[in-house]
């Protein structure tokens, strides 16, 4: 039923939710969205949540968590969550869960999902490497700073959904309250552009194939400004650079 392949529900400050499929395996990562918008948005990819193998979740906050606990629970899809995430979660507490060890690989139907620990103020939060044999798309969204070992998980990566929260100058700038702009901006927040190109520069990149920018900041970046840092570490066109929007999304691509 065709190779690995990703598409956005929606990605931004205001919900997040993603499929990543392989062979008759379909997860959703993450689920920021109330059940009405989730399915409107499932609808235009295509698909019916009943085709849903499992729900994968990176970390408790709200625009990643809202909506998993009511879509599990009316469509009976079981939650993947590391300890730390589920304790953070009680609306999960009557909701079939699977506890992740962010340190050991999972297997979900066709695809293996390797968790990679990430710097960022959640309970335990985890993004992920997703593999089906042939190819590996790295998903990464909700850091504050690159770590030596993020580098070494997403190393020689097929393709990458990588965030591009932020622009420093429209963060310092902006309209957020200080105490917002330090924790956005800070070791445990979200990455820049600046620091999304760095380590589009500093990982294994000799099998990528194409990269899209993810969890964008309506009010302190723009898709131009994201496009452009990323397009220039890989000294390709800015064109080349696919983002994914709050309210667009990204349709389907294929990482084969």
């Amino acid at each position: 039923m065709g190779g690995l392949r990703i598409a956005y529900l929606g990605s931004g400050s205001k919900g997040n939710s993603a499929l990543i499929e392989a062979g008759r395996t379909s997860v959703m990562l993450d689920c920021g969205f109330s059940t009405k918008e989730t399915l409107r948005r499932l609808e235009r990819l295509g698909r019916a949540p009943e085709t849903i193998t499992a729900i994968l979740v990176t970390h408790e906050h709200s625009d990643h968590v809202s909506g998993v606990a009511r879509l599990a629970r009316r469509f009976n899809i079981p939650v993947w969550l590391t300890a730390g995430t589920l304790q953070g979660c009680p609306a999960l507490d009557d909701v079939e869960t699977g506890i992740i060890n962010p340190h050991q690989p999972l297997v979900l139907g066709d695809l293996e999902i390797t968790p990679m620990p990430v710097p960022h103020d959640a309970r335990e939060p985890c993004q992920f490497v997703f593999d089906d044999g042939s190819d590996r798309l790295g998903v990464m969204t909700d850091i504050g700073h690159v770590t030596a070992h993020v580098v070494e998980t997403l190393a020689a990566c097929t393709a990458l959904a990588i965030e591009a929260n932020h622009d420093v100058e429209m963060l310092t700038s902006g309209p957020y309250p200080y105490r917002l702009k330090q924790r956005v901006g800070g070791r445990l927040g979200h990455l820049n552009n600046q620091q999304t190109g760095n380590l589009l520069k500093e990982v294994d990149t000799s099998r990528l194939r194409w990269v899209a920018g993810v969890h964008l900041s309506d009010t302190n970046n723009t898709p131009e400004l994201a496009s452009m840092a990323m397009a220039s570490a890989l000294e390709c066109e800015p064109e080349e650079i696919l983002i994914a929007g709050q309210e667009s999304g990204l349709d389907w691509q294929s990482v084969a």
